[in-house]
């Protein structure tokens, strides 16, 4: 593996047939795993792990301690914070093997998974998707869904900048940060942004934070 236009720190062990990509940053004590594909400008902190034959995109954040197991798919600029959970069998024994029968996660582009939060395997996070720290998630979830608790439950509707949107008559919400519109599906079981696709990358000029959440929580409520 040749490790021009990357980082990857002394300490961290990268198994022979691994992809990476440039930009990415590999910190202590990790571990990378033949047969992983890694995207450019990803961050891999301390005491991560990906194992073998996992598929990672582009600008992917993945806080300490967090391993992502073989039958996990994630796109582009996923977010995955502090000791997040990932599993591959619902039903594991010590006594049974498994292997072969991992089970498919797929989190999708932009979604962000918070700190200690745990994503049973088999299912799929869909584009932005915000799951809240701690919340047990145990179905898919939808585009720009906001999920909450333990179980899992959703309680609104995230923009792709991190607010909550909330949304008129009409159905349309602007993001307070961005100002997006998004619009809500006649059924309510989907989001969709109406400013921007949602595979294209931000503008650079909206590409860093300049509100926090909380500069916006009395006007979410």
């Amino acid at each position: 593996m040749n490790h021009t236009h990357m980082f990857v720190h002394e300490s961290a062990i990268v198994d022979d047939g691994v992809s990476i990509g440039a930009g990415t940053k590999v910190w202590h004590f990790a571990h990378l795993c033949s047969g992983a594909k890694i995207g450019r400008d990803c961050v891999f902190g301390q005491n991560t792990m990906v194992a073998s034959d996992v598929s990672i995109g582009d600008n992917v954040k993945v806080q300490n301690n967090v391993a992502i197991y073989t039958g996990t798919e994630i796109e582009d600029d996923v977010f995955l914070g502090p000791s997040c959970v990932l599993t591959n069998v619902t039903n594991p024994r010590s006594q049974v093997m498994r292997r072969g029968l991992y089970e498919r996660t797929f989190i999708r582009r932009g979604a962000t998974v918070g700190a200690n939060a745990t994503i049973v395997c088999g299912i799929t996070l869909g584009r932005y998707a915000f799951i809240a720290a701690g919340a047990v998630v145990t179905k898919d979830v939808a585009d720009y869904a906001f999920i909450v608790g333990v179980p899992g439950r959703q309680r609104g509707w995230m923009s792709r900048h991190g607010h909550l949107l909330q949304f008129n008559e009409a159905a349309r919400a602007v993001c307070p940060e961005s100002h997006f519109e998004y619009a809500l599906e006649a059924d309510g079981s989907r989001v969709r942004c109406l400013s921007l696709d949602e595979d294209a990358p931000l503008p650079d000029d909206l590409s860093h934070g300049t509100k926090s959440y909380d500069d916006f929580k009395l006007t979410q409520g």
